[in-house]
């Protein structure tokens, strides 16, 4: 079922990442376009190896630094097809998942303001830049669905040694709300996920001795993204989705 999505164009950033590359799947799977920004060229060969024959479906933006907002809205004009109505000139996704970002611990006597700022930067600003370019095609069109990643230092009150992670995940959450009361009326949703440790092989190289049995897959979290961003999920707005196998 494809839920209405093989009628919309999907903006994913963080889309070339270990999630990211099954959230791609997952939407051309469902019938959508799919758009993704790239920073780095040689991370779009393990996109193209997963979707194998599917890889059409999909278009790279290069040179895409998503904290530059100059850079954001020629990715988020860009990110139409021609099946799209062209709201008078207004041009944009449909729906936009915010999975970039970026992670740094330290005590917080040892996080140096570069780290703070950095952390904000690629957590925070570059969820911001997109859904606010995104945002007028949306209302334009009287439909949209915004879905961003935060993590759990965000809701219990912070984490020790992630003072700059989780402010700027917290950021992430406010946002989010921001975005569900401001897009409500227009027919726009926006929701947040907080998934717990992903099994990726990044995580089990650093984690080599961790039980992963509690472990999320990440194509079990792609199928949240896609439930969230289909016409079934628009009563779901303003929420936070705690995604977990175990307490947490």
């Amino acid at each position: 079922m494809t839920d209405g999505l093989d009628r919309r164009t999907v903006l994913v950033t963080g889309g070339t990442g270990a999630l990211g590359r099954h959230v791609v799947r997952s939407f051309v799977e469902a019938g959508s376009r799919v758009h993704v920004p790239v920073l780095d060229p040689s991370e779009i060969d393990a996109v193209n190896d997963l979707l194998g024959a599917a890889s059409d479906r999909v278009k790279f933006h290069p040179d895409a630094d998503l904290t530059d907002p100059d850079v954001v809205s020629r990715v988020i004009r860009a990110s139409h097809t021609s099946t799209q109505q062209d709201q008078g000139g207004i041009r944009g996704p449909d729906v936009v998942l915010n999975l970039a970002g970026g992670f740094a611990m330290a005590p917080v006597e040892e996080t140096d303001p570069s780290t703070w700022s950095r952390m904000m930067a690629m957590n925070a600003t570059t969820a911001f830049l997109t859904s606010r370019a995104a945002f007028p095609a949306m209302k334009a069109r009287g439909w949209g669905r915004i879905v961003n990643v935060s993590a759990f230092p965000a809701v219990r009150g912070g984490a020790a040694s992630m003072s700059a992670y989780g402010a700027a995940k917290a950021a992430v959450l406010n946002l989010t709300q921001a975005l569900a009361r401001e897009g409500a009326s227009h027919g726009i949703t926006a929701n947040a996920i907080l998934p717990s440790i992903i099994d990726t092989p990044g995580n089990r190289s650093a984690m080599p001795d961790a039980d992963t049995s509690t472990w999320i897959p990440p194509q079990e979290i792609a199928a949240v993204c896609v439930f969230l961003a289909g016409g079934r999920a628009r009563v779901v707005n303003g929420a936070t989705l705690t995604l977990t196998l175990g307490d947490g």
